[in-house]
């Protein structure tokens, strides 16, 4: 089974990224930076976890106000560096642990958090500040991540209670899953900073010195403290260290820290710590019954024919077929598509495989092989095939036949809007 070895806690304002990047180690302002780190980078070389898990928010670079979510777990195999306006820092791109990601994300919305997930999103300074600090090389990184960004710029957003809530659900998440891994987590953040307003530049190191504290020996305490608590005693922007406590629910009550430090070079109060579990095993574990709580909402959907649920698993591995599809909502895409689908194909990197079954509008397969219909749906209406020709086709039937089915055998529709000229459906054509 899957163990949490321990927390780290971190800053990760872009003031650490840029002291990795132009090698200050030495620069009496920015060598505490690196001094501070040190221990957490010598703590992971000695446990040698097999897995980050990244705590962290993103800056308004892969996530914007037109869908912005509380709780976003990454859910990809690699993860791209992001652009903040300077250009992408000269990282490689970081691996994710996708079998992990999809556990965790299971257990959570069993645990009835509403979580949204990721794919094809780049990572910021909100992950990457951190990691790139405790890498030993810039040719590769030691260990891949589950990243999960939480909403905490946009108000409302989750409470310092939710947050720790969610971090018990983590901990159960995590020690149910079936592999043996060694999972650290990793927290990121803060500590006292704010950078907007006429109340810019504040900074509150006393306040920053209770926080760890209480996060270390009463971590409940500082869930009864409201959001504008958090703005006042550490500014607005210092408020993300509410992400800590994500961390910290997800470890024992009782923790042993074993390193921490504090620096106010600026503009943010740069905190680092480790904290080791001590946790004691149960008499009798829970996994069969976090796991049978996981499973039990599509327990039986496997035995209901010609059912394929769309999961985690099947958005992954589909991924660029099914961003393929959605794309024909873009006319520049539907045309290259119509005028030329081989180029439209190798542009989006679909395999031989899901190329033809495009070509067969082989509807049934790409079901199968992990299409969400709605997809199928936007290629129908492009290439004016209705809705009722993809049923049919899918059950194996001509439209006659399926239509025979229906209380109104004679209606035919598509999501088709005003580019779709004429619909003279061809009543005779399955796809």
């Amino acid at each position: 089974m899957a163990t949490i070895i321990g927390g780290i806690a971190c800053s990760h304002t872009p003031t650490i990224g840029f002291a990795v990047d132009r090698n200050k180690q030495d620069d009496p302002v920015w060598a505490p930076i690196f001094e501070a780190f040190a221990p957490v980078k010598a703590w992971l070389a000695e446990k040698k976890p097999d897995v980050l898990f990244m705590i962290y928010n993103d800056h308004v670079t892969s996530f914007f106000f037109d869908h912005y979510s509380a709780f976003t777990l990454g859910i990809d195999q690699r993860y791209e560096v992001a652009d903040e306006g300077g250009g992408a820092r000269d990282l490689p791109p970081v691996a994710g642990h996708a079998a992990l990601s999809r556990h965790i994300g299971a257990s959570l919305m069993a645990a009835e958090f509403d979580m949204s997930f990721f794919q094809d999103k780049k990572l910021d300074h909100g992950c990457l500040s951190p990691l790139s600090m405790l890498n030993n090389g810039n040719s590769d990184w030691d260990v891949p991540i589950v990243p999960l960004a939480v909403g905490v710029l946009q108000f409302p957003v989750p409470s310092a209670a939710r947050c720790y809530k969610l971090g018990k659900a983590l901990r159960d998440a995590i020690e149910s899953y079936p592999e043996d891994l060694k999972v650290a987590i990793v927290a990121t953040g803060g500590l006292s900073h704010q950078v907007h307003g006429a109340r810019c530049g504040f900074n509150n190191p006393e306040w920053d010195l209770q926080f760890l504290e209480l996060f270390e020996k009463d971590p409940q305490a500082l869930t009864r403290l409201t959001l504008a608590d958090y703005a006042e005693l550490g500014g607005v922007e210092g408020a993300e260290v509410i992400m800590w406590l994500i961390m910290r629910g997800a470890l024992s009550s009782q923790v042993k820290k074993i390193h921490q430090t504090y620096y106010l070079p600026s503009m943010t109060g740069i905190a680092t710590a480790i904290y080791e579990n001590a946790s004691l095993p149960l008499p009798k574990p829970r996994t069969a019954d976090l796991r049978h709580a996981m499973e039990r909402e599509l327990a039986g959907a496997e035995n209901l024919t010609g059912t394929h649920p769309f999961t985690l698993a099947a958005s992954l591995r589909t991924y660029r077929l099914n961003k393929f599809l959605r794309d024909m909502i873009d006319p520049a895409h539907r045309e290259l598509f119509l005028n030329n689908p081989q180029a439209a194909y190798a542009k989006a990197g679909l395999t031989d495989e899901e190329a033809d079954m495009l070509e067969r509008r082989d509807w049934n397969a790409l079901i199968r092989y992990g299409v969400i219909f709605f997809g199928l749906e936007k290629l129908g209406a492009v290439l004016g095939v209705s809705n009722l020709h993809i049923y049919a086709a899918m059950r194996g039937q001509t439209l006659e036949q399926f239509q025979a089915t229906r209380n109104a055998p004679g209606a035919l529709y598509s999501v088709t809007g005003k580019d779709a000229g004429a619909l003279a459906w061809d009543q005779n054509k399955q796809g």
